[in-house]
């Protein structure tokens, strides 16, 4: 690892992604941080052109700059989707500086965006892990994690709805069940009951009804029945008459 001079005002550390590039000093917006350098490769040259690495820095159709070389410093810088610098390409000079596109305060990881090829053939397939990715992954998960709960409270009140539903109902059929079984049992309500017993004051079976009585009891003042062998009509008068059976 390149060791990083006093007077430069960035450092080499771990970063998420491995290791990165640092700001020392504060670094205004505008200013040229570090050269993005290495050997030129001509695409004309079949030997160069079939050269394939990560470092690859492609200033024209022609010319691209190989920045595996251990002395570039300027490879450790990651990419961001949100950076706080930018390549500042020379295509005529051949060369590329890094340059700050926002104020870069001591402790910040330098970072710029590495190009739509780039990101689809490197990054894309393995996952960007910028902050503004990571950021952007993090509130997925949190909705995703508040959208089950809210699925899940509301599984747990429809739950809860249909259980009082249902206990509702049971308490309905348990009451109508006993009203039932009380009817059965010749109970009604209103203190009223049958079988002999007292119905608004009147009776059946030999009992008392509205003062009067059947079955061999007084019906209006008369008899229904007489002596064995003999039936009677009452008279016009109401008097027995007696008819011969």
């Amino acid at each position: 690892m390149p060791a990083s001079s006093s007077q430069k005002p960035y450092r080499v550390g771990r970063s998420r992604t491995g290791l990165g590039l640092f700001a020392t000093k504060p670094i205004k917006k505008g200013t040229k941080i570090i050269r993005y350098f290495g050997p030129l490769l001509d695409s004309k040259k079949k030997d160069e052109d079939a050269i394939e690495n990560k470092y690859l820095f492609e200033l024209t159709n022609r010319w691209t700059i190989d920045g595996s070389i251990r002395e570039n410093v300027a490879r450790y810088i990651n990419h961001a989707c949100r950076p706080n610098a930018e390549s500042d390409v020379k295509p005529r000079k051949r060369k590329v500086f890094i340059r700050a596109i926002k104020d870069i305060e001591p402790g910040d990881e330098i970072n710029y965006d590495y190009g739509t090829d780039y990101f689809k053939a490197y990054l894309k397939p393995i996952g960007c892990k910028c902050d503004a990715c990571e950021k952007k992954r993090k509130k997925k998960r949190a909705e995703a994690r508040a959208e089950r709960l809210r699925l899940k409270e509301k599984a747990e009140r429809k739950a809860k709805r249909e259980a009082e539903k249902l206990a509702e109902m049971r308490a309905r059929q348990r009451k109508a069940g006993a009203k039932k079984a009380a009817k059965a049992n010749g109970k009604l309500g209103n203190g009223k009951t049958s079988n002999g017993a007292a119905l608004n004051g009147n009776a059946l079976n030999g009992k008392a009804l509205n003062s009067k009585a059947l079955n061999g009891k007084h019906l209006n003042g008369h008899s229904l029945t007489a002596a064995a062998g003999k039936r009677v009509a009452p008279s016009k008068r109401g008097a027995a008459r007696m008819l011969q059976a």
